[in-house]
């Protein structure tokens, strides 16, 4: 073995100490047979997440594995800490270093300090405070140019006049630019928020602004949405993007939805207590096919009925600038529950568009 371990090598000695490891970073779980019980990577209470505690080295069945059955993430415990470290690898490999009491490497001399890691929920908290109705703005501009007129007064949606770009690593450097925004607030089941959406838009609202990266989020995003209310609490349409979400809802507005932003974001999704049946508006690429399936298996585990709605297109967003929301409410009927479709799909409103 080389000097400093490989993280091959710290992911076998973790296993070979899989119990001590459990007892110290997933405390908060029990031992159940072979298996140890924990809520998940970040050590919740529950049992939805288990990591084998016996068994060979390597391959099928090895010690020190783990499987999330909400999620169905999965990984060794070497990813648990990396996790834990906010997904920074230096950082988890110096802490499994430290647990196994093995010697850090040499620290070069020019070597600065990571900087610590900030809580972003607060900026995002503060750049919805200075953010601005959309109605009569070049974010209204937008929505419109999508289809979405009926959005603009929506309270989860906010203007935002000059917001600032920063290129990241992996553009070519260059200054930071400022744009007008569409700003979507991430919130909680309780409604407090804990993260922005941002939108770079072009100055006159009619595309997205030139920059690489239209779209970011900042804050906690993970298991939270952008909520756009409804009067039928045992259902909920959930999607990624904003625009999809609002398109299907031109067509069920009496219906809650919320936006996940990513199809990652979609899988983490937290759903609401008292809900009945869970539409799943998909977007048609493998990362929001993937974020859809695995949402449907977290729902029906917990005895909720999913339904995925499938765009004629790529999104529905395409489909209702492109055939209109008279047609969207036609398409989406067959694919609803017969009695949801009478009671809350808007034909009349949709030919009046």
């Amino acid at each position: 073995m080389p000097t400093h371990p490989t993280a091959a090598d710290l992911s076998r000695q973790l296993a070979d100490n899989v119990e001590a490891f459990c007892r110290r970073y997933l405390s908060n779980g029990y031992r159940s047979g072979r298996w140890w019980c924990v809520g998940d990577a970040f050590n919740s209470e529950g049992g939805s997440m288990y990591v084998r505690l016996t068994g060979p080295n390597s391959g099928k069945g090895a010690r020190g594995k783990w499987t999330d059955g909400a999620t169905g993430e999965h990984g060794d415990l070497l990813d648990v800490i990396r996790m834990q470290c906010g997904d920074r690898w230096k950082d988890a490999l110096d802490e499994a270093r430290a647990f196994l009491s093995l010697p850090q490497p040499p620290v070069p001399e020019r070597a600065r300090p990571l900087p610590k890691a900030r809580d972003t929920v607060e900026p995002a908290r503060r750049m919805l405070r200075y953010g601005r109705p959309v109605p009569g703005t070049v974010a209204a501009a937008y929505l419109r140019s999508r289809g979405l007129d009926h959005a603009v007064d929506q309270p989860a949606l906010q203007f935002h006049p000059r917001c600032l770009y920063r290129p990241s690593r992996k553009e070519p450097a260059g200054p930071d630019t400022y744009h007008p925004a569409l700003l979507a607030s991430v919130t909680d089941l309780s409604g407090a928020v804990m993260a922005v959406g941002r939108t770079w838009l072009a100055p006159d609202g009619r595309d997205k602004a030139a920059v690489r990266d239209t779209r970011r989020t900042l804050g906690n995003q993970l298991g939270h949405g952008v909520r756009f209310a409804g009067t039928v609490p045992e259902l909920m349409v959930a999607g990624e993007g904003v625009e999809t979400v609002l398109s299907v809802q031109r067509v069920l507005p009496a219906v809650p939805h919320v936006a996940a932003l990513s199809g990652a974001h979609l899988a983490a999704l937290i759903l609401p207590p008292g809900l009945r049946h869970l539409y799943i508006a998909r977007d048609a690429d493998p990362a929001g096919e993937s974020g859809a399936a695995t949402l449907r298996r977290r729902a029906e585990a917990e005895g909720i009925l999913v339904t995925d709605l499938d765009p004629r297109e790529d999104d529905f967003n395409t489909d209702l600038r492109h055939i209109g929301p008279r047609d969207l409410a036609l398409y989406l009927a067959p694919q609803l529950d017969p009695n949801d479709a009478v009671a809350h799909l808007q034909f009349e409103e949709a030919m009046a568009a």
